[in-house]
């Protein structure tokens, strides 16, 4: 199985400011926008990975382990040819699924999501997620028809 860092998500109080950066500083592009009822930011990328700034609204939708206004990372994104193989490496492992969170935030494997992916506990009490579409802007994204 082929698994691959794609997404990293980091937590922001500012994000347009915060994808300026990327922009002017780092020549990334802005490859998508995000306003829903869970957060508001910006995808930018470099064409390989994905990188999440992430305005959370809501704190059940980001994990209750977050206080309220947390910035900096929040989660590491993995693109696999196996989510459910890979979720089962995971749980076989002792790091179950984020059912707190899936929820909140409505994941799931979901074709017609942007991302199909699950949430999951990581090492370091680092959350991941794991998904076979990956992430809008990077080199392995998997458009839908």
């Amino acid at each position: 199985m082929t698994v691959r860092l794609r997404h990293v998500a980091i937590a922001s109080a500012d994000p347009d400011n915060a994808a300026k950066f990327f922009e002017t500083v780092l020549g990334w592009t802005i490859a998508g926008k995000v306003d829903s009822r869970n957060a508001r930011g910006y995808y930018v990328t470099d064409g390989t990975i994905n990188i999440a700034l992430l305005n959370f609204k809501n704190r059940p939708a980001a994990g209750m382990e977050f206080p309220e206004g947390y910035t900096g990372l929040h989660h590491l994104g993995f693109q696999c040819d196996d989510i459910e193989g890979l979720v089962e490496t995971f749980e076989g492992s002792g790091y179950a699924p984020r059912h707190d969170v899936n929820m909140a935030q409505g994941l799931g494997k979901n074709p017609s999501k942007d991302n199909a992916e699950y949430k999951m506990k990581g090492p370091e009490g680092v959350m991941i997620d794991v998904s076979e579409r990956g992430w809008v802007g990077t080199d392995s994204y998997k458009k839908l028809d």
